[in-house]
C-alpha cells in the first residue's frame, strides 16, 4: 500500500494560484492577503525538513518558516516546477516524472529531451498561470529557449542571469515593472546532489541564499513567498540496490533512482510482477501498480492521455535506498536524491514575507 496523502494536503501547485487570486482580493487555499505585487522565489531542493535543521545556518528564511507544503509525487524538479507553473497535478499536466516515457517513442528526460515527439505546446498539457497577469522569470540564461521553458514559463516574460547577485538584483528590479516576479535558484540542489545535505558546501550555500533572501524581502513591496519543488536524502552506497534481473520482462524503466517507473513487456503481467518485487524489496520500497498509483491520488485526476506515460510497475524508496539498472549507472556518483514518498522529499518549506507575513 502507498502512503496516503497528507491530510493538511496544501501543496506545491496552489502556490502561484494563491498569488494570482491574492491579487484581486479573492479567497485561496494558501490564505494569502490582498497585495499589488508579488515575489515567488523558489529554492530548487530545500526540503522543510532540512531547513528545519539547519535552521541556525538560515535566520532569514527561519524568520518566515514554520508551514510546509506537499510538493507533490513524484518529488521530483520537473513534476514540482510543471505544478507550481500550471496550479495542477502531474496527472493532468502530464510531466509524471524526472524521466518517463514517451509513447510510441521511449523514454526522455522531461527536463532537456524536449523538441519533435515533445512538443512544448502540447506535450505539457495545461496553460501556464503566467498568461494572467504581467509576471517575469528571473532564472539562469541557459533555461532560456529550452523546451522545458516554453512548456511551463510561456505568458512571462525571461530575465536571464547566470550570477547568483545578478539574478537577485535583476528580480528587485522587476518588481519596478511586473506584478509579479518569479525567481528560480538552482545552486543548492547541484551542492546537494553533488556533495550532499548538511556539508560544508551545502551549508554554505544554504547561508548564501538566505543572505539574499533576507535583501529580497527587505525590497518587496508586496507579498513574498519562498519555497522549493522537493527536499533531499542521502543515499550512501551502502543503499545502493542493484536491480539486475528483476528487470527482465521490463521494455522501458523510468524516473529516477528512488522512483523507478517500470513499463512491461507485457502489461497484463504488471500484478505478477509486483507480487515479486514485493517479495524481494518490501522492507525497503513502496511497491505498486500504475492502478494503485493512479487510485491513490497522488497524481491528482489522471486524463487518459497521460495514462500511458506511467509505469505499469512503480518501485519507490522507502528510507535511504536507491534503485540502478546496473553497476555502471552515472547517477550512483550522486550523493543527495529525491523522488520516493518520504517527508524530507515531500515536505517543502513555505516562508512567507511582507504582505504576507503571519
Amino acid at each position: 500500500m502507498l502512503p496516503a496523502i497528507p491530510a493538511d494536503s496544501r501543496r506545491l501547485a496552489d502556490v502561484l494560484s494563491s498569488a494570482m487570486a491574492a491579487f484581486e482580493g479573492k479567497s485561496n487555499p494558501l490564505q494569502l492577503q490582498a497585495t499589488r505585487s508579488a515575489l515567488v522565489v523558489l529554492i530548487d531542493g530545500l526540503g522543510h525538513a532540512q531547513l528545519a535543521r539547519h535552521r541556525g545556518h538560515a535566520r532569514a528564511l527561519g524568520s518566515g518558516a514554520g508551514k510546509s507544503l506537499v510538493s507533490g509525487f513524484p518529488s521530483t524538479t520537473a513534476a514540482a516546477l510543471t505544478s507550481l507553473a500550471t496550479g495542477s497535478l502531474p496527472g493532468r499536466h502530464g510531466i509524471v516524472g524526472y524521466d518517463a516515457l514517451v509513447p510510441g517513442v521511449g523514454v526522455r528526460n522531461q527536463l532537456r529531451d524536449w523538441g519533435r515527439e515533445m512538443d512544448p505546446e502540447t506535450y505539457q498539457r495545461r496553460d501556464p498561470l503566467w498568461r494572467r497577469r504581467a509576471c517575469a522569470v528571473v532564472a539562469e540564461r541557459k533555461y532560456a529557449a529550452s523546451g522545458f521553458t516554453l512548456a511551463t514559463l510561456r505568458g512571462a516574460d525571461y530575465l536571464g542571469q547566470d550570477n547568483l547577485d545578478a539574478r537577485v538584483e535583476a528580480a528587485v528590479q522587476a518588481l519596478r515593472s511586473h506584478e509579479l516576479v518569479y525567481l528560480y535558484l538552482p545552486e543548492l540542489d547541484r551542492v546537494g546532489h553533488k556533495h550532499g545535505v548538511g556539508s560544508d558546501e551545502w551549508v554554505s550555500t544554504l547561508e548564501a541564499l538566505d543572505a539574499h533572501v533576507g535583501e529580497l524581502a527587505r525590497a518587496a513591496r508586496g507579498g513574498m513567498l519562498v519555497t522549493a519543488d522537493h527536499g533531499m536524502i542521502d543515499v550512501p552506497k551502502a543503499r545502493h540496490i542493484v536491480l539486475g534481473s528483476a528487470l527482465e520482462g521490463v521494455q522501458e524503466m523510468a524516473g529516477e533512482a528512488r522512483a523507478r517507473q517500470l513499463h512491461l513487456d507485457d502489461p497484463d503481467l504488471a500484478l505478477d510482477a509486483v507480487r515479486e518485487l514485493r517479495e524481494e524489496f518490501e522492507e525497503v520500497a513502496w511497491v505498486a501498480t500504475r492502478d494503485d498509483l493512479v487510485a491513490s491520488g497522488w497524481l491528482g485526476e489522471v486524463d487518459a492521455e497521460v495514462l500511458p506515460r506511467i509505469g505499469d510497475v512503480l518501485i519507490a524508496a522507502k528510507g535511504t535506498w536507491a534503485f540502478y539498472p546496473d553497476d555502471n549507472d552515472p547517477a550512483m556518483g550522486m550523493v543527495g536524491q529525491h523522488g520516493s514518498f518520504t517527508g524530507d522529499e515531500l515536505r517543502v518549506p513555505l516562508a512567507r514575507f511582507g504582505d504576507w507575513a503571519r
